[in-house]
């Protein structure tokens, strides 16, 4: 698809390595090759770049001035806006909800919380969604623009329609299974679903099938509606929510399983909540034989927000 008539700034380092990862798949019984989108780029990386090239370009070419956004307290989106914004010149302001039940100095201070400070942004912690609505249309003049949780809106869908296109030329004539890929807010998954007719296996770290797949649909039919495409079928995308456990943002034995196993074996480097939880579903799921694609989104730095359970299933 030609996306050179809609306004972009660059702020990743395009192509991300597509990795072979021997021992890895030796341990799985199948070839696994890793798309890196957590290296690359301002901010320490991660796939909200991707969006926000799209985003944050419509928004300059709009003359907006400040940026309003929103998320959990250790969000991904909030610390990539924020380096973004430092890069563009734009004001950013964080909204903030204390959507996981977790406390203490590591979770609430260290992480993506202490880098959203230090690009500069001005960070808001509220306790409920409603609370953070609120603030948002409080802040919000003429000179801003407002980005949804996770930058998934039909613009941010097209920096993965982007992407698609991107896996597409580094495999070639090479022949893969699926893509295994984290389903949050929907517009990474939403994206490479409309560029590549490849099969996904979404793996929801949020919601429950049922409701992750509908979110997923809106957010692809606000990207189909943007490049003027017909509403998608979506008949390649498989949601997966067995790795949900108690909720967002409480990791398994089983995530931090998958850690483990992706450093010992490749030296990668997950999240706890995100792809940690993606690669839990690639490990219990994985069929003998197969080449799967698995799209590291990045995260990494909440890593840190876990410390006392990094330094302890470190160990183990």
């Amino acid at each position: 698809m030609d996306l050179s008539s809609f306004p972009r700034v660059p702020l990743g380092s395009w192509p991300t390595p597509l990795d072979p990862c021997p021992r890895l798949s030796a341990e799985l019984g199948a070839t696994v090759l890793v798309k890196r989108d957590d290296v690359g780029g301002i901010g320490l990386g991660g796939n909200k770049l991707r969006k926000l090239e799209f985003t944050l370009g419509a928004a300059l070419a709009g003359g907006a001035e400040k940026i309003v956004t929103f998320g959990g307290l250790q969000t991904n989106h909030g610390r990539l806006t924020a380096a973004s914004c430092a890069r563009l010149g734009l004001r950013c302001e964080l909204v903030l909800t204390r959507s996981v039940p977790r406390s203490g100095f590591a979770y609430e201070r260290s992480g993506n919380v202490a880098l959203d400070e230090l690009f500069g942004a001005t960070v808001h912690l509220c306790d409920t969604d409603e609370e953070a609505a609120a603030l948002a249309a409080a802040l919000a003049d003429e000179s801003t623009v407002t980005l949804p949780v996770g930058g998934s809106s039909g613009l941010g869908v097209l920096g993965y329609v982007a992407a698609a296109a991107e896996l597409a030329e580094q495999l070639g004539d090479r022949k893969v299974d699926r893509i295994v890929c984290t389903l949050g807010s929907g517009g990474t998954v939403a994206g490479l679903a409309l560029g590549a007719d490849i099969p996904i296996t979404a793996v929801s770290v949020s919601r429950e099938s049922d409701a992750a797949m509908a979110v997923l649909e809106e957010v692809a039919g606000l990207g189909a509606e943007v490049l003027g495409l017909d509403e998608p079928k979506l008949l390649h995308v498989t949601v997966d929510d067995s790795t949900l456990g108690e909720g967002y943002g409480v990791p398994t034995d089983e995530v931090w399983a998958a850690l483990r196993l992706f450093a010992r074996t490749e030296g990668i480097v997950l999240d706890p909540v995100y792809t940690g939880s993606t690669a839990a579903a690639l490990i219990a799921g994985v069929r003998p034989g197969e080449t799967v694609v698995f799209w590291h989104t990045g995260g990494v730095p909440a890593l840190y927000g876990y410390a006392p359970d990094l330094a302890a299933e470190a160990r183990r």
